[in-house]
């Protein structure tokens, strides 16, 4: 997943698009840090606390997050940038936790078609010969790749859609 400058993406976003309904509410949570359990976390930021007790809590996240994602965080969670590290209440210390396990973003919409890598919709597969990609409905007409409705995950599945269907056409009209 890659952070962007209007949102989210990489491969897990795209494959989770497919499900989103522009209908309802949907969250998005992340956790920040997966290979960690809360508890391993608060023993690690505890130990970055130590390391860092006498600088701001903004310049104390640095070996545990991308910088960019810092004043976020330090955002979200609410506590004051400015405030030394060894202010930090063990409570304010679990809802930074809690926060690293679980960020909820709001999702608001998609990119839009001008940015779609794989679109969905599209020429209904009942309508076609799966023998030769051809219209059952207009002979001499031929279809493949992502005119169809299909759509699959991402990971390749979608290029071998178009390149079986199409050369699954182009042999058929070759005959």
């Amino acid at each position: 997943m890659l952070f962007t400058h209007n949102g989210v993406s990489g491969p897990v976003i795209l494959s989770a698009s497919r499900h989103i309904t522009h209908s309802s509410r949907q969250t998005l949570t992340i956790d920040l840090k997966p290979r960690l359990s809360e508890s391993e976390l608060d023993n690690r930021i505890l130990r970055d606390f130590a390391k860092y007790m006498n600088k701001s809590f903004k310049n104390c996240l640095d070996d545990l997050l991308p910088r960019t994602l810092i004043s976020v965080i330090v955002r979200l969670v609410g506590i004051d940038p400015e405030r030394k590290v060894h202010d930090i209440t063990k409570i304010e210390r679990k809802a930074l936790v809690k926060r690293l396990k679980n960020l909820e973003l709001n999702i608001i919409g998609t990119a839009g078609f001008d940015e779609a890598v794989i679109t969905r919709g599209g020429v209904c597969i009942d309508e076609i010969d799966p023998s030769t990609m051809e219209s059952k409905l207009v002979r001499g007409l031929y279809f493949a790749g992502e005119v169809l409705d299909l759509d699959a995950y991402t990971g390749g599945f979608n290029l071998q859609i178009a390149f079986a269907t199409g050369y699954l056409a182009a042999h058929s009209v070759v005959r």
